[in-house]
């Protein structure tokens, strides 16, 4: 078993306790993209889940496993986490569902229209810090002094075979899939859904997209080690943050699956985010127009890159973005 734990019965195991809770997710052609790239260019659309992104998968199938192995009382005191403002929906989301209490964490870089999203909800938040890991630091406090149990973001086996679901979605509906191209964070989506496509199909390669600046996995890749990054404000907030001091899963497990990264600055994902919604009609975050932008930034570099005559998905993660972020995102495009 890999020491990671992220396996395909663990990933099969995650698709059975989602059933009825997250939505398999349209993955449609881009006929406008296909012929820009002169590939067959795929959107994976986890805006379409309940709340907006993929985080629910994750959350869910985290909370549903500790009921199964320990019993829901085992969960009275409630769960809590820190977040950029996705995956606390997500574990509100899947608290009230289960009618367990929600306290969520969150730092001042964290957008208001997420913050009322997260408390629209019914959880608690609490706005704590100037970056994730400070509000990781109310979370500890919470866990140790009301025994509340933490719902990870990412660095958990069951958080990331949550999203890697998504993986064996991609592998049914296109086995022949030649490339994702995933926003890489924490790890969890990434890891997860390239343990389901190294498994699966190993030959697909798995790309990864980061910020051009606070890219906390990135760097602790190349060191070797984690490595805390300072975080920025970007149209891409949900891949700022750490991976933390001590991470058990997510970066073991990036480096097993990925075979390839790019960076992408503010206005290649600006561009993104306006060329989906013109074109594709698909609103999205800047987390989720990562892939697009590294495909206009980066594709046809010899050799990694170069996608033509591929069949090449992007995961389109998540929708929270408010018409502000939108507005900020067509001036710095220049639309």
């Amino acid at each position: 078993m890999p020491h990671h734990a992220v396996t395909l019965e663990s990933l099969y195991q995650a698709r059975r306790r989602l059933a009825g809770e997250a939505v398999r997710t349209p993955l449609v052609r881009s006929a406008a993209l296909s012929a820009r790239f002169d590939a067959e260019i795929l959107l994976k659309l986890e805006t379409h889940q309940p709340t907006g992104a993929f985080k629910l998968r994750g959350a869910t199938n985290m909370i549903a496993a500790l009921i199964e192995r320990h019993g829901r009382e085992a969960l009275a005191a409630g769960v809590v986490t820190a977040s950029t403002g996705n995956h606390g929906r997500a574990v509100a989301h899947a608290a009230a569902r289960l009618g367990l209490p929600a306290v969520i964490c969150l730092s001042q870089l964290v957008p208001p229209d997420k913050v009322a999203a997260v408390e629209a909800l019914g959880a608690e938040v609490r706005r704590v810090g100037a970056s994730q890991d400070e509000a990781f630091e109310e979370v500890e406090r919470l866990v140790h002094e009301r025994g509340m149990t933490l719902i990870p973001p990412f660095d958990d086996p069951l958080v990331a075979a949550g999203q890697g679901t998504i993986g064996l979605e991609l592998m049914e509906d296109c086995p022949a899939l030649d490339r994702v191209i995933v926003g890489l964070s924490g790890g969890g989506l990434l890891g997860g859904i390239g343990a389901a496509i190294k498994a699966i199909r190993p030959a697909c390669r798995v790309t990864g997209v980061s910020l051009s600046q606070g890219a906390a996995m990135w760097a602790s890749l190349q060191a070797g080690r984690p490595v805390a990054v300072e975080e920025v404000e970007s149209l891409g907030d949900s891949l700022g943050g750490g991976i933390g001091a001590d991470n058990r899963c997510t970066l073991a497990l990036v480096r097993e699956v990925m075979d390839d990264h790019f960076q992408v600055s503010e206005r290649a994902i600006a561009g993104a985010m306006v060329a989906l919604l013109e074109h594709e009609k698909v609103l999205v975050e800047g987390a989720a127009a990562v892939g697009l932008a590294a495909l206009e930034a980066h594709a046809l570099e010899p050799p990694a890159f170069d996608v033509r005559g591929q069949r090449v998905a992007l995961i389109l993660s998540g929708n929270a973005v408010s018409l502000a972020t939108l507005d900020r995102a067509r001036a710095l495009a220049g639309r």
